[in-house]
C-alpha cells in the first residue's frame, strides 16, 4: 500500500487475535507499573531500611528527569519512516533494555550507604522508565491506528486495560501466594521483609516483559501496511518541532484530559504507594488474605473491561466517565472511613471479606473510567489532523505517559508525608504500629484522595468531543484525503 492509498483509507477492522496481541504488550507496563506503585516503597524503605522520604524523592526525581523523553519519542515515532512504520521499530528495539534493567532494580548492592542506595534507585529508576517510553508511547499510538470508529477504540483498549491490570496483578498475587511464604525463614519469620523474595521477582517480572513486547510487537506487524503513514518530508529545525508540538497539543479538549489526568495521576501515586501499608497495617491481613484481595482484582479487570465497551454505546465516553467515576471515586476510600468511625470492627477476619469484595467492584469502575478516559484521547486524533493536517498520535500518548510520570512521583512523596506526620516508624512490623498512628494514617488519607479525586472529575467535565463530533471529523477528514489523493499530493 502507498502513502497515498494510506491517507486516503481508513484502517480494516481489527481481528480478535489483534487485539489480543496489541492489549498483552500491556503486560509489560503493568507489571513495571505494579512494582513501582506498590512494591518499590515498601521494599527499598521497610525491607532494604532506606528513609521513605528519600525513597520517594528518588522515585520522584527520576519521573521528572525521565518526563522529557516522553515528548521526544512521541513526536520522534509520529514522524520516523522505516520499512517496519512508525511504531514497531521502537517496540522491538526496547524488549531487552526494559527487561534488563527491570532485574538490576530489584537487586541492589548490599553494604551501600542510605545515599548511595539513593543514587542506585535513582539511576536505576531513569533508565527503566526511559526505556520504557520507547516501548509503551508508540505502542500506545496505535490505538487510534488501529481503528477509527468511535465503539471500536473502547473495544480495542479494553483489551489493552485488561491484560494490564492483569499482568501486573499477577505478580502481585505470585508475590503474596508463593513468593513471600516461600522466603519465611527461621530468622525472618515475615518474608514480605526478605529480600530474596524481591530478588526472585525481579527475574520473573522481567522475563514477563520480555515476551509482552515481542508478543505485542509481533502480534500487530501484520497491520504495519494498513497504518497511517508519517507526513510529508519537510525542512526541520528545533523550532519547527516545538512550534508543531503546540499546535497539536493546544485545544480546550486536550487541555481538559491533561489537567484530569495530571490530578488522577497524583491521586493514583499516593493510594498505589500506601496501598498495601493499608493491607498490612491498618488492616492486619496477613500475606494469604492481601493475595486473595489481589486475585478480586482478576475479577477487577473483567468487570471494566466489559462494562467500558458498553458504557461508550449507551452513555458516550465523556458522561459515562463523569458517572463511573463519581461512584468509584467516592467508594474506594469508604471501607477506611468505616473503621475509623467504629462502624466496622478491630477484627481482620470479620472486615476481610467487606474489603475483597469493596475492593473488586471499586478496582472494576476505575478500570472502566481509565478506559473511557483514553478512548476520549485517542479521538482527539483527528480533531487535532483536521487542524494540523498532521497524523499526532505519538504526541497525544506522550503527553499522557508525561503526566503520569512528572507527577504520579507527587502522590508517591505525599504518600511519605502521610507516613510521616501519622508518626509511622520506619521498619516496623505490624505489632509495633499503634491503633492511634493508624487512625492518624487513615484520617489523613481519606479527605487528601477524595479531594484530589473530585477535582479530577471536574475538570473532566469540561471536555466536549461527542460521538457526533468524533464522526464529524471522520467525514471531514475523509473528503480532505480524497481531495490531496485527486490532486496527487
Amino acid at each position: 500500500m502507498t502513502d497515498a492509498s494510506a491517507a486516503t483509507t481508513s484502517p480494516p477492522p481489527p481481528s480478535f487475535a489483534t487485539k489480543l496481541a496489541y492489549g498483552f504488550g500491556s503486560v509489560a507496563f503493568g507489571v513495571k507499573d505494579n512494582g513501582f506503585n506498590y512494591f518499590l516503597l515498601l521494599f527499598y524503605s521497610q525491607v532494604i531500611g532506606v528513609d521513605a522520604r528519600l525513597v520517594g524523592l528518588a522515585i520522584t526525581t527520576a519521573l521528572v528527569l525521565d518526563a522529557i523523553s516522553d515528548p521526544i519519542v512521541g513526536y520522534w515515532s509520529d514522524n520516523l519512516r522505516s520499512r517496519l512504520g512508525r511504531r514497531h521499530p521502537f517496540m522491538y528495539a526496547s524488549a531487552i533494555p526494559v527487561a534488563a534493567t527491570y532485574f538490576l532494580m530489584w537487586n541492589p548492592p548490599q553494604g551501600w550507604s542510605d545515599e548511595a542506595l539513593f543514587v542506585y534507585l535513582l539511576v536505576m529508576a531513569v533508565l527503566i522508565r526511559t526505556f520504557i517510553t520507547f516501548y509503551e508511547t508508540p505502542s500506545s499510538a496505535l490505538a487510534p491506528e488501529l481503528t477509527e470508529d468511535y465503539d471500536q477504540r473502547s473495544s480495542l483498549l479494553s483489551f489493552r486495560f485488561y491484560f494490564g491490570w492483569t499482568g501486573g496483578n499477577v505478580m502481585s498475587v505470585l508475590m503474596f501466594m508463593a513468593l513471600f511464604p516461600m522466603f519465611v525463614t527461621a530468622t525472618i519469620q515475615d518474608g514480605r521483609f526478605n529480600r530474596d523474595a524481591y530478588e526472585l521477582y525481579g527475574i520473573i517480572a522481567s522475563v514477563l516483559i520480555f515476551i509482552a513486547i515481542m508478543v505485542s510487537a509481533g502480534g500487530t506487524h501484520s497491520r504495519i501496511p494498513h497504518l497511517k503513514p508519517p507526513p510529508p518530508k519537510r525542512q526541520m529545525s528545533l523550532g519547527t518541532i516545538f512550534k508543531e508540538i503546540l499546535e497539536t497539543l493546544v485545544n480546550r479538549e486536550f487541555a481538559s484530559l491533561f489537567f484530569a489526568a495530571l490530578l488522577g495521576a497524583i491521586a493514583t501515586g499516593l493510594s498505589a504507594a500506601l496501598a498495601f501499608y493499608f493491607s498490612i497495617y491498618f488492616w492486619g491481613f496477613t500475606p494469604q488474605q492481601i493475595g486473595w484481595i489481589t486475585v478480586s482484582v482478576f475479577g477487577s479487570a473483567i468487570i471494566g473491561s466489559v462494562m467500558a465497551p458498553y458504557i461508550t454505546r449507551t452513555l458516550g465516553k465523556k458522561r459515562g466517565a463523569i458517572i463511573i467515576g463519581l461512584v468509584a471515586f467516592l467508594g474506594a476510600p469508604l471501607p477506611v472511613t468505616l473503621k475509623l468511625f467504629g462502624v466496622l470492627p478491630d477484627d481482620p477476619n470479620f472486615n476481610f471479606p467487606i474489603v475483597v469484595l469493596t475492593t473488586m467492584i471499586d478496582t472494576g469502575l476505575i478500570i472502566c473510567f481509565q478506559i473511557l478516559s483514553s478512548s476520549m484521547l485517542a479521538d482527539l486524533v483527528e480533531q487535532a489532523e483536521l487542524r494540523t493536517g498532521r497524523r499526532s498520535e505519538g504526541l497525544f500518548f506522550a503527553a499522557s505517559t508525561f503526566i503520569r510520570k512528572t507527577v504520579q512521583g507527587i502522590g508517591v512523596i505525599a504518600a511519605g508525608f502521610v507516613l510521616s506526620l501519622s508518626g509511622f516508624p520506619t521498619g516496623a512490623s505490624p505489632d509495633q504500629v499503634t491503633d492511634e498512628t493508624l487512625w492518624r494514617f487513615g484520617a489523613l488519607y481519606v479527605p487528601t484522595i477524595l479531594t484530589i479525586w473530585m477535582a479530577m472529575i471536574a475538570v473532566m467535565a469540561t471536555y466536549r468531543l461527542t460521538r457526533e463530533g468524533h464522526e464529524d471529523n471522520l467525514r471531514e477528514l475523509a473528503k480532505a484525503r480524497a481531495a490531496r489523493a485527486e490532486a496527487g499530493e
